[in-house]
């Protein structure tokens, strides 16, 4: 009986490939969350480019804050990537682009985080377009999450930019260190 067992599992495991296991997403949306998870990489490199270039600058409240926002987005990615392995699809990294180097002031940083939010926010968009495109309601329900906090993201963004407008040159300082405080 059990040379019989063992038997059968060497026949199984040497037809795997006989068996007809189909993914829960299609090729069209792996490829384009794939495209995502680049874009992802690519923001948390911006981020982390973003906070080394405020670090140099004397910014240790805005490089913090950009340094956990660097973290963020490459959560995205993970997360992103978790998700088509769980729907039975593949995952590969793809080149990463080089991102800016230099900014001028706290706002202009700032600024290109706000149209960065919104260009991501884009992606997002389109993303779910795919994915309804596709009919799959399960990865639609998954990216409505990052819908929501893309929201968030403008939202958080674009309000550092007026803080920073209102309270001028003078009180930077006072600024940086409140974004310091970022848990």
């Amino acid at each position: 009986m059990r040379f019989f067992l063992v038997h059968i599992l060497l026949l199984l495991f040497q037809n795997i490939h006989l068996l007809n296991i189909t993914t829960m997403i299609s090729e069209k949306l792996q490829n384009a969350i794939k495209e995502q998870i680049t874009a992802e990489m690519w923001s948390a490199n911006l981020y982390m480019s973003m906070s080394l270039y405020l670090k140099a600058e004397g910014f240790d409240g805005f490089a913090h804050w950009m340094k956990l926002q660097s973290q963020e987005e490459l959560e995205h990615a993970y997360t992103m990537a978790d998700y088509v392995i769980k729907r039975g699809g593949r995952v590969t990294v793809d080149k990463v682009d080089v991102v800016p180097t230099g900014w001028g002031s706290p706002l202009e940083v700032f600024e290109h985080v706000y149209q960065h939010e919104c260009h991501v926010s884009q992606l997002i968009d389109n993303l779910v377009d795919v994915a309804s495109a596709e009919k799959d309601k399960a990865t639609q329900d998954f990216l409505w999450s990052f819908v929501r906090e893309q929201v968030e993201e403008e939202a958080t963004a674009q309000g550092i930019v007026e803080r920073i407008r209102k309270m001028g040159d003078g009180a930077i300082c006072y600024l940086d260190g409140q974004l310091g405080q970022r848990k």
